[in-house]
């Protein structure tokens, strides 16, 4: 199991210490260190939609500049954004198997990882 996030994140220091809490091992990566592939943001819209994990609600969105919001019309438009401002991601992304989420979700998080 993969997490994607960034480590001085709330919502995804929750999600992983809930994840150690639940003995549910997983590999890490920090956008800020590594970055997100192109490839893999593609993957993502592809299983679930931009829309999904594009954050809106974040700083670095409300922060852009109108005409950069106003640019965004198409899926790529907005994974070559996302590839370049990972902070609007929304975070932790969790996959799994075929499990793919976005955030943090107690009972989500339950239901697939305890079969609760």
């Amino acid at each position: 199991m993969k997490v994607y996030g960034i480590t001085n994140c709330n919502t995804v220091k929750k999600a992983l210490d809930w994840l150690k809490e639940n003995k549910v091992a997983y590999d890490f990566q920090d956008f800020k260190k590594l970055g997100v592939s192109a490839e893999k943001l593609q993957e993502w819209d592809t299983k679930a939609g931009y829309e999904k994990f594009l954050n809106k609600q974040g700083l670095t969105w409300k922060q852009l500049e109108p005409a950069v919001k106003e640019s965004i019309k198409t899926n790529a438009d907005a994974l070559q954004l996302l590839q370049q401002k990972t902070s609007m991601i929304k975070r932790p992304v969790i996959e799994d198997n075929g499990f793919l989420f976005f955030g943090f979700d107690e009972k989500v998080y339950a239901d697939h990882f305890l079969g609760k």
